[in-house]
């Protein structure tokens, strides 16, 4: 099978209530809060990325206030694409349990791998490289990841009850993910499995290490690309606006 006769689906998590991010999500479903000079929904900059790179079959997977995110896409028609919805199941929450949900209702039928995108997330990642690897290692998740992770606090060096260095806000040396994942149709088997009996199921802080402990393949995709997650009030107010506009152009 070539590159350009596999079948990827992208599922993009729309759902949460975005609780960090208010008081401005009582008013807006935090993946639609505008952003760029032109003020166009963060979500727009996600559809175009997926396009960008060949994804043209979106899954949304929503919940909270989705009716505007289903009144401003619609079917996909004008952005070129294919969108459908999937409302999350208050029975198993977190992001597997709305990956499943949409599994369960054939969303992701004949994949050769679904791609999930953080509804948070704005990016330029190489998604083509990013699925490149992910077939070309034959893995059944493939982690976005980036060094140099900039922590939001100072952090102190102390000595005995001295300190005697303090850097503000540190970049850490360890890869931290992106929140953008390439997942094989075998990771869903193991997802279903890790959410027998409980009412609630994560892609990062369940399947992955379930994964791990079983042996199975999971890459890094280790990336300088720019990122931003604009989970928090002060993230949002933090975007530069220029950046997105030189970077993201849509």
């Amino acid at each position: 099978m070539n590159e350009t006769s596999r079948k990827i689906v992208g599922a993009v998590l729309a759902g949460g209530e975005g609780k960090r991010l208010r008081p401005i999500t009582f008013y807006f479903q935090k993946c639609m809060i505008p952003v760029g000079s032109n003020q166009k929904p963060l979500l727009e900059y996600i559809v175009h990325l997926l396009k960008k790179h060949g994804i043209f079959d979106l899954k949304m997977l929503v919940g909270y206030k989705h009716e505007q995110i289903e009144n401003f896409f619609g079917e996909g028609d004008r952005f070129g694409i294919n969108i459908d919805y999937f409302l999350d199941d208050p029975t198993l929450s977190g992001s597997g349990g709305a990956l499943l949900n949409a599994a369960k209702q054939s969303a992701f039928e004949d994949a050769d791998a679904m791609l999930v995108y953080y509804g948070d997330i704005l990016s330029d990642i190489d998604l083509s490289k990013m699925l490149q690897q992910h077939f070309e290692a034959n893995a059944s998740v493939t982690l976005a990841v980036t060094k140099g992770y900039e922590v939001p606090i100072g952090v102190a060096k102390i000595e005995g009850t001295t300190v005697v260095d303090w850097v503000e806000k540190p970049k850490i040396d360890l890869y931290a993910g992106i929140g953008i994942v390439v997942l094989s149709p075998e990771s869903l088997k193991a997802l279903k499995e890790t959410a027998i009996g409980r009412d609630a199921v994560d892609i990062m802080g369940d399947l992955v290490p379930h994964l791990i402990t079983n042996g199975k393949r999971v890459e890094a995709y280790v990336t300088d690309a720019f990122w931003y997650d604009l989970g928090s009030t002060e993230k949002y107010e933090k975007l530069d606006n220029g950046l997105v506009d030189d970077l993201l152009k849509i």
